[in-house]
């Protein structure tokens, strides 16, 4: 397991220099964050992240994210050219020792949350989401918390107005295409390209999820058996769904596992939870039980402590404080390091 922690580069209010300070942390994960979705990411601007990353003694061998663009997700006509510019950048990244990109296939929204900053007993906040709430928004003037408004209001309907002729088995076909286009890009530059799960993994405003579980696991695996071709383990976004068991998915998937973002959540409804501490006692989700699972089925990958809680005062960017991920990747060590110890 390489400990990881997630830096949105240059203009992170975390710099580097503290992220070094936490114990066991070997490197940043990253990107670069001013290229239009669609085009080459330059070497040069590849190269000056990594040259930051190695000043602060920090490796950057995984990439969070490199977008996929739209018209792949909806299979248009643009997307080989589209395709073969994500695999120049594979290649790129592949130079200066990137050994794993995590993406989503996830179309239009990435995560979606309703309240970013919950209010809990000890005064801390949260990333929370309520279905509710959610299907009492105008998908037509959409305004969601933390979700990047890069579309106009005519963009947007635009787009949904096109994902209305894309189901669950078109928007797979179109995934496969994608990933057969860039496995040999992978092959070449050794990479890893690791799935995040949908999140929450249902559908949304009529836009199809198809990463939600064991059975799009299973899909993936049998229509792309490259082993370039694996999973980001999230478990915020998998335990979502009530019908996942999470342990059992990495004891059985644990070596197409590249990533792991290991956060808990705690239950609300049906479909409602709010994002807790790390540790196990503090939700839903058997963090220790995941842990170990990983570590029995022969996880060798990355790990970083995902969406924290804003506690002491900080007031940072949703999920993505110092303080709190910092002691979620104390945690998490301190469960990798003695159940190594046992042996799983």
């Amino acid at each position: 397991m390489k400990m990881t922690f997630r830096w949105y580069g240059e203009g992170d209010s975390i710099p580097l220099s503290y992220i070094k300070q936490i114990p066991n942390m070997s490197g940043v994960v990253t990107a670069v964050y001013d290229v239009p979705v669609g085009e080459v990411w330059p070497i040069e601007k590849i190269e000056r992240l990594k040259k930051l990353c190695d000043g602060a003694g920090l490796q950057m061998e995984v990439i969070e994210s490199v977008p996929v663009h739209e018209d792949i997700k909806l299979g248009k006509p643009s997307r080989d050219r589209l395709i073969r510019n994500y695999a120049a950048t594979i290649r790129n990244l592949g130079k200066v020792g990137v050994k794993c990109i995590c993406y989503n296939f996830m179309p239009v929204f990435d995560w979606l949350r309703t309240d970013l900053k919950t209010v809990a007993k000890d005064g801390s906040n949260s990333l929370s989401y309520s279905h509710e709430t959610l299907l009492r928004l105008d998908p037509k003037n959409l305004h969601l918390p933390g979700w990047d408004e890069s579309y106009t209001t005519e963009e947007l309907n635009g787009l949904l107005e096109q994902y209305r002729h894309i189901g669950h088995e078109q928007l797979f076909e179109n995934l496969v295409y994608f990933l057969n286009g860039i496995m040999p890009a992978c092959d070449e530059a050794g990479i890893d390209m690791a799935i995040h799960p949908d999140d929450p993994p249902w559908d949304m405003f009529g836009l199809p999820r198809i990463i939600t579980g064991a059975k799009s696991y299973d899909k993936m695996i049998q229509a792309v058996p490259n082993k370039h071709n694996g999973f980001t383990f999230c478990t915020g976004s998998l335990g979502a769904g009530r019908d996942n068991d999470l342990p059992a998915m990495a004891q059985k998937y644990a070596d197409r596992i590249y990533f792991a973002h290991i956060r808990q959540l705690k239950y609300c409804g049906d479909k409602d939870f709010t994002e807790a501490g790390h540790l196990t006692a503090a939700g839903d989700l058997d963090i220790y039980g995941i842990v170990r699972a990983l570590v029995s089925g022969g996880f060798h990958g990355y790990v970083r402590p995902d969406h924290g809680r804003n506690i002491w005062g900080e007031d940072g960017k949703p999920g993505y404080g110092l303080y709190d991920r910092a002691l979620g990747a104390a945690y998490i060590n301190g469960l990798f390091e003695a159940t190594e110890r046992d042996g799983a």
